[in-house]
């Protein structure tokens, strides 16, 4: 008698993420709605649209063509630009090719990082002399970190404190959002988001100005946000992480489960401007 194969780590993180992350979206901000459309999920209200879809989406060629014009045609109407973000293990696996048939652009991929948080929350979070770590919700804090993030991605990112005011509001226990300070001047950033009715907590927003990196901030946002996480039973973190933080987030424990693609279209345009949204924002 044969033995069942036993999965892998790396299998079994990649289940859970499939299973469970993909298929339960984010307590809304006022104002967002969601509406599914066959088997894609749409987010609607965010200023950009968003559409999100299991690992196998159960349509192929003329019927898949169609379901994403369908998406264009929508948001077409909203003057809107969207999103569709793909992994490298979706099926089919021809969507790809054909978002870029239908005009859509695709921006560099990321590597999707899982690890267990009770493994990274060890030990009290390292910090150079002077620097403090603090927890903030309140609106002048978060147009701060909109600062900061539009200062280390060089974009207007102001809309980021709307966003995460939003989102703390509607769910202030789903959201907690860290900034790190030398001498009263804010040097680093990042959130962790809760996922009820999953086992996932998501890093994001891990920003650093340039001047600043190298000296463990990063690493001890991440301990710190592994310890909350933990100490709410929530087994698993997730990262959609850059080339430049995906090395250093698998030093740490993290396993890389795949990768996401974000393919981004805009009503009349040829080419698609990058304005990273509050999940993508990415560790720098």
């Amino acid at each position: 008698m044969t033995e069942p194969e036993t999965k892998t780590e790396t299998q079994t993180l990649l289940a859970a993420y499939d299973e469970q992350l993909r298929a339960t979206p984010p307590i809304p901000p006022a104002g967002v709605t969601y509406e599914e459309d066959g088997p894609l999920l749409r987010t609607v209200g965010q200023g950009r649209g968003f559409v999100s879809g299991a690992r196998d989406l159960g349509v192929y060629g003329a019927e898949l063509d169609a379901l994403i014009v369908r998406q264009q045609d929508f948001f077409a109407a909203r003057g809107e630009v969207m999103e569709w973000r793909t992994r490298a293990h979706d099926i089919p696996a021809d969507v790809p090719d054909r978002l870029r048939a239908a005009g859509f652009v695709a921006e560099e991929p990321a590597t999707v990082l899982i690890a267990r948080a009770a493994e990274l929350a060890v030990g009290e979070p390292v910090l150079p002399e002077g620097v403090t770590v603090r927890r903030v919700s309140a609106e002048a804090d978060l147009r701060r970190l909109g600062a900061l993030q539009s200062a280390v991605w060089g974009g207007d990112l102001d809309w980021l404190a709307t966003d995460l005011l939003g989102r703390i509001a509607a769910a202030p226990d789903e959201m907690a959002v860290y900034v790190v300070e030398a001498a009263g001047e804010m040097v680093c950033t990042a959130w962790l988001a809760f996922r009820p009715g999953t086992e996932f907590a998501s890093l994001l927003g891990g920003s650093t100005l340039a001047a600043w990196r190298g000296k463990g901030i990063y690493r001890a946002l991440v301990t710190t946000r592994a310890a909350l996480a933990a100490a709410r039973g929530v087994p698993y973190l997730h990262v959609d992480a850059s080339d430049d933080s995906a090395p250093i987030l698998r030093r740490l424990g993290f396993h890389a489960v795949t990768t996401t693609t974000r393919y981004v279209w805009s009503p009349g345009r040829a080419d698609q401007p990058d304005q990273p949204d509050q999940v993508s924002v990415r560790p720098k």
